[in-house]
């Protein structure tokens, strides 16, 4: 069951919906995991109570503003081409000092990759586990995020997405007039990746439609702790399309690294 916590960012208030998961009481630090562009808590389903109950932890599942049953995005507001810093580095960590997380584990997918290694980049963190993160913007990206703005207003995509969202127009616009704006072609965060010093996993699929391999290997590049892992027969959500393979290499990783 969710619950909510209640955050003053700048003196704007701000209600996050959020879920623990796995083992009640754990010595080893919390996995937050930290949604995609249009994800939610629910849209996660069952994976993070099946990645934490593998590993033996306690996981954090929230739903960013806009998202789930959190705050509403405003019809009006526009997200800025840093909304993903922003995420890492006011959002998040005051949530977690909501509720005395420190140094966790970020299990980030796509955008909320992107924000786990933001965040890692300036606050200390145990390690990290990214799969399918962009750190720059890429043509494949613009192509498949203009289908998906297709498929919302023609083929359905809104309908089956209503089910994970209180207001799913805030969660679908905010996310995808930003990607989509020009000035967005410009976002990269690969200047910050040298300053992350946490144990990094990161992950992306063979056939991921969002973004080349590219985007995992100028994390190697940059921060060289990184871990590689490219999955055959896999898009770009390796946790729905290979939860077994991730979970298992995961774990290893996380105890490898413990």
């Amino acid at each position: 069951m969710s619950a909510f916590a209640r955050l003053d960012l700048d003196g704007i208030p701000l209600s996050l919906e959020y879920q623990w998961v796995g083992a009640a009481e754990s010595a080893h630090p919390t996995v937050v995991f930290l949604h995609e562009g249009l994800g939610s808590i629910a849209l996660w389903k069952d994976f993070p109570e099946r990645f934490c109950s593998a590993c033996g932890l306690r996981g954090l599942v929230y739903s960013r503003k806009g998202y789930g049953r959190s705050t509403p995005r405003p019809h009006e507001e526009r997200w800025t081409v840093d909304f993903m810093h922003r995420q890492a580095w006011q959002v998040l960590p005051a949530l977690l000092a909501e509720l005395g997380i420190e140094r966790p584990w970020l299990f980030g997918h796509s955008d909320g990759g992107s924000i786990a290694l933001l965040h890692a980049a300036r606050f200390p963190v145990s390690g990290l586990v990214v799969a399918a993160p962009h750190i720059m913007v890429e043509e494949l990206s613009v192509a498949s995020i203009a289908e998906a703005r297709a498929a919302y207003l023609q083929g359905g995509l809104r309908e089956r997405l209503a089910r994970y969202h209180d207001d799913i127009d805030s969660a679908f616009w905010g996310w995808n007039d930003i990607w989509l704006d020009p000035a967005f072609r410009a976002w990269d965060i690969r200047e910050h990746l040298a300053a992350i010093d946490a144990p990094i996993l990161a992950v992306q699929g063979e056939d991921d439609e969002y973004g080349t391999l590219e985007q995992i290997h100028g994390i190697a590049r940059l921060a060289p702790q990184t871990r590689l892992l490219v999955l055959p027969d896999c898009g770009h959500s390796p946790h729905r399309d290979q939860p077994g393979k991730l979970i298992d290499e995961a774990t290893r990783f996380m105890i490898g690294t413990a």
